[in-house]
């Protein structure tokens, strides 16, 4: 699958490299063309301009949700695009979040950029964890949440998301994504706050008999 990875920090570095490793077709764009053509290089992706990103069957946006509708909208027209959204909304401390309840990053992203089919999801995985391909405890995939008003769009992504090594689950429409964002922004608390480290992801595990 042809991908577009926006963005080039951990998140963005991360994503293109399990991409890569897949085996598919990853195209990486930064802020910093210089820093763009460095990760993409290390990582096996090809650092491309902001029209061949747009270009791509799927775009992953991986980059601060301040900047994330400016970055999709310097792509140009994106109507009908599936663009992955793994943003958090988070404060400066990266402690909270600065926006929930009663919307979230990633509607607001949608009502910013209207006509792109836009799923929530992968935003509970550390960067760490997404670069090492690491396992649940027992030899579980990491799951994915995904989160989305158009079904064909958040088919298109389950299925890379299984690709990349990926336990996925239907988190149902793009509203839930407030309820992604606020687990994230635990699971950032846990790892940082409460010292428990990066090594760790959000698990929905059944009870036994």
């Amino acid at each position: 699958m042809k991908v577009s990875v926006i963005g080039t920090g951990n998140m963005g570095r991360g994503f293109a490299a399990r991409l890569v490793k897949a085996g598919h077709s990853v195209s990486l764009l930064g802020r910093d063309a210089a820093k763009a053509a460095e990760v993409a290089k290390e990582v096996g992706a090809v650092a491309v301009s902001a029209a061949d990103a747009a270009k791509a069957e799927v775009i992953v946006l991986a980059v601060p949700y301040d900047a994330a509708a400016p970055a999709l909208k310097a792509l140009g027209d994106l109507k009908g695009r599936v663009v992955v959204d793994i943003t958090n909304p988070l404060t400066a401390d990266y402690m909270g979040l600065t926006i929930g309840h009663s919307t979230s990053a990633a509607e607001e992203i949608a009502k910013a950029v209207p006509g792109i089919k836009l799923v929530k999801g992968f935003n509970t995985v550390f960067g760490q964890v997404l670069a090492s391909c690491q396992k649940v405890e027992g030899g579980r995939d990491v799951p994915a949440y995904l989160a989305s008003d158009d079904a064909d769009a958040k088919a298109v992504v389950a299925d890379l998301a299984r690709s990349i090594g990926f336990a996925v689950v239907d988190a149902g429409g793009l509203k839930n994504a407030r309820y992604l964002e606020a687990l994230a922004g635990l699971n950032i608390y846990l790892g940082y706050g409460a010292d428990l480290g990066t090594g760790v992801t959000p698990v929905w595990l059944p009870l036994a008999g």
